[in-house]
């Protein structure tokens, strides 16, 4: 099988790692990768959402699954351009159809759809500027911190949490206003639940499910957690909290409501679906959702999937996921991303990586990359996750470290403390 990954990321390196071990494996391609996903197939310079580009690439190369990374051109639609178009209809699709993944494209819609299905969230109301009197009321009934949640795409940094009722206020005028552009024309503010974060990751053919390994990912800049949110900094794989108990009422109380509720709607969902959670005193409380894996959290999640990840993507696109099962790696793996000076603000690219051939022990994801004059550059925020195996979260960190170290580039920043909470 001749299998498109789409994407440029650490979650599309991890991806084109895991699938070119599949023995149903042909070819492989990823558009557009980065300077590791040739490793393991080959980079064609396609953007994720350039839908006719994507068309003529997959009917020119016989592709028999297209694996969709990143959100963005899920919100837009590409399932269903490819289930609309004869020629495209056929072929396997890993990525839910546009109304499904309205989960992730809209923040008040996920709220709603959690309300419809007796989804333990929490409490909220969106705004606009022409009803921002009443967010500034519904600030004052509730307790700080303060949620703030820009209803649309923001690239993961959409989401303020503040302890200043003033300060959230003037937060709440400068997202309508557009700090994050459209996305933020409407406003999800949120009472604020106190716990301890995890996601959870589930693959699904729209009826039947696995349930993947469950990671925690770091998203503030500053060690302690403390500084602006990023896309991740870091994530570690398993969650020691995450015991049978409580990952049993994730699944009753979260889990089966949700494939229950895509049912309901009508969705043509076939990939995955990522619950960030809260355990609040035991009990778990969805954040959000996502319609794709995360990142950097598929960079430890993957490699504790023993199973062909191949057939899994096969049996969910077709519908068959209960024809399959799905075996782990019971080790740990906890990764490190290195990043660029400045991230998530204003940051320099091209600079130089030296030192991925001298790593020893570790997996190296390339993120934000690109491959020059046959040296490897930085190309992004988020530049390079560094994944480890151990028997406990204490070892995968000790190498994964000691790794950070040796790759070099102009600028590198990474958080040391990775697990800290655990």
């Amino acid at each position: 099988m001749n299998v498109l990954i789409l994407g440029s990321g650490g979650r599309e390196h991890a991806f084109a790692w895991k699938i070119a071990q599949s023995k149903q494996l042909d070819k492989l391609y990823i558009a557009p990768g980065n300077a590791g996903t040739t490793q393991a197939g080959t980079n064609i310079p396609l953007n994720a959402d350039d839908f006719e580009g994507i068309r003529k690439f997959v009917l020119e190369n016989k592709i028999g699954l297209v694996v969709v990374g990143p959100e963005d051109p899920l919100v837009k639609g590409l399932c269903d351009f490819f289930k609309n178009d004869p020629d495209l209809r056929n072929i396997l699709f890993v990525g839910p159809d546009k109304a499904g993944a309205m989960l992730e494209g809209s923040k008040q819609f996920a709220k709603e759809f959690m309300s419809e299905n007796n989804i333990p969230t929490a409490a909220y109301k969106h705004f606009t500027l022409e009803t921002i009197e009443e967010g500034y009321q519904f600030l004052q009934e509730i307790n700080a911190p303060y949620v703030l949640k820009a209803d649309g795409l923001a690239a993961g940094k959409g989401v303020l949490i503040i302890d200043n009722i003033a300060e959230a206020k003037s937060s709440l005028l400068k997202m309508l206003k557009g700090q994050f552009g459209n996305a933020s024309a409407t406003v999800v503010v949120e009472e604020f639940l106190k716990g301890i974060e995890l996601s959870v990751f589930v693959l699904t053919d729209g009826k039947n499910y696995k349930i993947l390994p469950e990671a925690k990912d770091y998203k503030r800049i500053g060690e302690g957690d403390t500084g602006l949110n990023t896309g991740g900094m870091g994530a570690v794989s398993p969650v020691p909290f995450a015991d049978k108990e409580f990952m049993q009422k994730v699944e009753d109380r979260i889990i089966k409501p949700t494939i229950s509720g895509f049912q309901k709607k009508g969705f043509d969902y076939k990939g995955f679906v990522f619950i960030g959670l809260m355990n609040v005193a035991g009990d778990p409380f969805v954040i959000e959702y996502n319609v794709r894996m995360g990142d950097p959290e598929t960079e430890v999640v993957l490699p504790r999937i023993k199973s062909d990840f191949l057939d899994l993507l096969v049996a969910a696109a077709q519908g068959k996921l209960s024809d399959t099962s799905i075996e782990f790696d019971e080790r740990a793996v906890s990764t490190i991303m290195l990043v660029s000076e400045g991230y998530p603000g204003e940051y320099e690219k091209g600079k130089e990586i030296t030192g991925i051939d001298s790593i020893l022990d570790s997996l190296v994801f390339h993120a934000g990359t690109k491959m020059q004059i046959g040296k490897i550059l930085t190309n992004g925020g988020r530049v390079i996750a560094i994944s480890s195996y151990g028997r406990n979260k204490d070892e995968t960190l000790s190498t994964s470290n000691k790794n950070a170290e040796i790759i070099q580039f102009e600028g590198k920043n990474y958080r040391r403390d990775i697990g800290f909470d655990l």
